[in-house]
């Protein structure tokens, strides 16, 4: 079954999310401090990927068309609506509760943001591309199991730093990578090993850059529409193949 990997991943998220609002009353000091460890680690994981591509112009080029195509979509800002209607629908639903049943207040945004950093850094890198290719071309799902444990292991982290809105990041992971393993075959049959290697290099290093965007955000030094630069994945991919032809 090529979805099988996808579900037991996004299975994982919502597994470990709930774990960690289940363990998330702590003070705020403690959850900065945990947010800002997650960062620094996003920022050393974002190197390491960054540096899987030796052709820095490449990165560059994407980045750049790739940011000017997603400020034309605006999706941060869709990302982000998203996120807020979804916040909107669980505080709806949790005001029809009992008073004695219900959560304490939570800050404005904060269902969403979870949401958002959630999403970005499950859904960016090789390992959902590359699991997903696999569980669809040869129902092999061990790489997605892998990423799903640690997947679900961030989870508990971040449920019990962002909430609830991490829960729900397992939506557009599974619609993402389960669209990629229902297309693996297709995909396959467009490019040869060789250049799909290639683009998966090119992805991880592109994905590596966003990673430490996300990362910079949970430091709070400065706030980057990562979801903005999402369309440079395709431009990488297209510049790939478009430098291929020609070699």
């Amino acid at each position: 079954m090529a979805l099988w990997g996808t579900i037991v991943n996004a299975a994982a998220i919502v597994a470990g999310s709930l774990l960690g609002i289940g363990i998330g009353r702590m003070s705020e000091s403690v959850k900065q401090t945990l947010m800002h460890g997650i960062g620094l680690a996003l920022v050393v994981l974002g190197l390491s990927m960054a540096l899987k591509s030796d052709n820095f112009l490449l990165i560059v080029i994407s980045l750049t068309i790739g940011g000017l195509i997603g400020e034309g979509l605006r999706l941060e800002h869709r990302l982000q609506q998203l996120g807020q209607a979804l916040e909107r629908a669980v505080y709806a639903a949790e005001s029809r509760l009992p008073s004695r049943r219900r959560g304490g207040e939570r800050p404005k945004g904060r269902l969403a943001a979870g949401f958002v950093n959630a999403t970005l850094v499950y859904g960016i890198g090789a390992m959902a591309i590359l699991g997903s290719l696999d569980s669809g071309l040869r129902g092999d799902h061990v790489i997605l199991y892998t990423k799903g444990l640690m997947d679900g292991l961030l989870s508990v982290v971040f449920a019990s730093t962002m909430g609830i809105g991490v829960l729900f990041s397992s939506l557009p992971i599974f619609v993402y990578q389960g669209s990629i393993a229902l297309g693996a075959s297709w995909i396959a049959s467009l490019l040869d090993k060789v250049l799909l290697n290639e683009i998966i290099v090119q992805l991880t290093a592109v994905g590596g850059v966003l990673i430490i965007g996300v990362g910079i955000n949970l430091l709070e030094l400065r706030r980057i529409q990562v979801a903005n630069l999402l369309p440079a994945f395709m431009v990488a991919a297209a510049a790939v193949v478009v430098l291929g032809a020609f070699q």
